[in-house]
């Protein structure tokens, strides 16, 4: 579960489901100010493989993005959510050469440069993503076990935590 901080969407949270197997569903939901309760939007409801291990929106208050919102569980998606719909903007995968991909644990997105996400994965490697240009600004092996965690520090900065401690 997330929290959108822009201006434009107050108090709409997203949640995922949480099934064994591939199919989940997330959720975007919306406080009707009105009767201040949450209400849900069919077209709001789309399908994820494989349970999320995370979901965050662009770090955007100004609303000067497009409303983006990211997953991590097999792959790193990024989804454009617009008035009237969700798509998929991009599947960003960095085991291309292979049939099988090591799940991500976790990501966080800068603060500081929204175009920036930082991933951990069980592979024991911490990727940080163009999201812009859908590619890997760098990979770094950082463990000798899985990465569980990855946040931002300042510009440039950010700190794992791993199964090694």
């Amino acid at each position: 579960m997330n929290w959108s901080v822009r201006k434009d969407k107050k108090f709409q949270p997203r949640i995922g489901t949480f099934l064994e197997g591939y199919s989940n569903k997330i959720e975007i939901i919306e406080l009707d100010e009105e009767s201040g309760e949450f209400k849900s939007d069919p077209r709001f409801v789309f399908d994820h493989p494989y349970p999320t291990t995370k979901i965050m929106f662009v770090p955007d208050k100004e609303c000067q993005k497009p409303d983006l919102l990211a997953t991590t569980g097999d792959y790193l998606r990024i989804w454009q959510v617009f008035e009237d719909r969700v798509e998929m903007k991009s599947l960003l995968n960095n085991h291309k050469n292979s049939e099988f991909c090591a799940p991500l644990t976790s990501f966080y997105w800068n603060d500081s440069d929204p175009k920036r996400i930082g991933t951990s994965s069980i592979d024991t490697t911490c990727t940080i993503w163009d999201i812009e240009e859908e590619v890997v600004d760098t990979q770094l092996i950082a463990h000798d076990k899985e990465v569980y965690g990855i946040a931002w520090g300042r510009v440039g900065f950010f700190t794992s935590i791993s199964a090694d401690g």
